[in-house]
């Protein structure tokens, strides 16, 4: 939840949850709310919505909110640090696990929220449309170059971060939109060889082949 990243397997695997991440993402885009409100946002009851917050808050990730009008509910809010998991060779067994299945959670979490943009564009309006980006490019850079070029992607998309600048900062019409970059060398493809003649057959009926 550092520099260094998260460490711990119990935070990490606590995290790996995918009403978790759906709650942890609405308080930090939306400000602090009450479990009722999370509830809502992640498709759970808010009893399971206190449970998971509580879970949260137990590994670091929210905190109790200042109350708002009569103080009678409980408000949570984002701890607001970035979360940042890398696997390292050094990494023990027990974290390097926790960190694929968290990495590997949102990776899940990422695809779903495409798959909703994805059925959705053609309802926006033309202007969102236009501006919509579905990109895939292939790279040929040494590692000094890449690690530039996440920086540089970095500081270009530093002023938009939802978290960081609220509504009124932003110009009018302003919506809550995603970047997802994905940065990292390919690994072979298994060479999968020809098909075999026995592939290109028919099946064979009940009464052998025809």
């Amino acid at each position: 939840m550092d520099t260094e990243g998260l460490s711990d397997p119990k935070a990490m695997r606590a995290l790996a949850h995918p009403a978790r991440l759906a709650i942890l993402s609405r308080l930090r885009i939306e400000g602090s709310a009450t479990a009722t409100e999370v509830a809502e946002s992640a498709g759970i009851t808010p009893s399971a919505a206190s449970y998971h917050l509580r879970m949260l808050a137990k590994y670091g990730f929210v905190e109790d909110a200042p109350p708002r009008g009569d103080g009678r509910e409980r408000l949570w809010r984002s701890i607001g640090t970035a979360l940042q998991v890398g696997v390292v060779p050094e990494d023990r067994p027990d974290v390097r696990e926790a960190k694929n299945v968290l990495i590997r959670a949102l990776r899940r979490d990422a695809h779903d929220e495409v798959e909703r943009a994805l059925s959705a564009v053609e309802q926006e309006p033309e202007e969102w449309r236009d501006a919509t980006l579905f990109s895939r490019t292939t790279l040929r850079l040494d590692a000094s170059e890449m690690a530039r070029l996440a920086g540089e992607i970095g500081k270009l998309l530093e002023p938009y971060v939802a978290s960081s600048r609220s509504q009124e900062d932003a110009p009018e019409g302003a919506r809550i939109a995603e970047a997802q970059i994905n940065l990292f060398v390919r690994s072979s493809r298994p060479v999968p060889g020809l098909p075999t003649e026995d592939h290109d057959r028919a099946a064979p009926g009940p009464d052998g082949p025809r």
